[in-house]
């Protein structure tokens, strides 16, 4: 029940109201402490994979590993312009990326390793693959993006729980990083909006086009150092 503030009366509707917001508050919490949880999971799953081939192959095919929790304000702006109700219940039922992990690797071939070593665990369900690095994006984004769900485990229960898995070269995230944080404003006219989308994805194809060379350079030095 809503408290009542000593020497003020609440009608009815206004408890009312006041104990829904209350119960939709502490259903956030809950389900935002749940993504986090999947989000580490998710983390130390990939960290563990790192640790197998540095053993195995004496090099790292994961260079760093980013994390990050949608916030209320981002969730609830998507959900309003999708017209979905604010609910927790619209939240799990609408959106796959409230938990995000992404994944950077040197070269691109560690990208699909990765990835396929991960989804091979039997707890991994893939719910969704897009592939925009062999198709990229029309601005020229390139990355893995991989909609999992991973049991969390909680005092009496198991959950599944969906976060979304990115995986990028170095380049790609280099490209995407300083893309976002240039990214043009409104207000600037639109024929200059288009000469930088044009001049963006030519920077796009440039790195992409570094990503092949660099990965040909390893495998000459590989070549070299097996006597071949």
């Amino acid at each position: 029940m809503a408290d009542i503030t000593p020497g003020r009366k609440l009608t009815p509707e206004q408890a009312k109201t006041i104990d829904e917001f209350y119960r939709h508050l502490m259903g956030a919490k809950r389900i935002m402490t749940y993504y986090n949880c999947a989000m580490l999971e998710t983390e130390t799953k990939f960290k563990v994979l790192n640790y197998q081939f540095s053993l195995e192959q004496a090099r790292n095919p994961i260079e760093s590993i980013k994390t990050r929790l949608k916030s209320f304000e981002s969730i609830s702006e998507k959900l309003l312009r999708r017209g979905l109700p604010l609910t927790v219940e619209s939240l799990e039922a609408n959106l796959n990326d409230v938990a995000g992990v992404r994944v950077i690797c040197p070269f691109v071939d560690d990208i699909y390793t990765i990835a396929e070593c991960f989804l091979a665990q039997d707890d991994i369900t893939l719910i969704n693959a897009t592939d925009y690095i062999k198709n990229p994006k029309e601005n020229g984004y390139r990355s893995l993006h991989l909609i999992i769900e991973i049991p969390i485990y909680l005092q009496k229960e198991k959950r599944m729980m969906r976060v979304e898995v990115q995986l990028r070269t170095i380049a790609m995230d280099f490209w995407a990083s300083l893309e976002h944080k240039m990214h043009y404003k409104k207000e600037i006219p639109e024929s200059i909006a288009k000469e930088l989308r044009d001049e963006l994805r030519v920077c796009a194809d440039d790195i992409a086009g570094l990503d092949v060379r660099m990965e040909k350079l390893r495998a000459k030095i590989e070549e070299a150092k097996n006597g071949n």
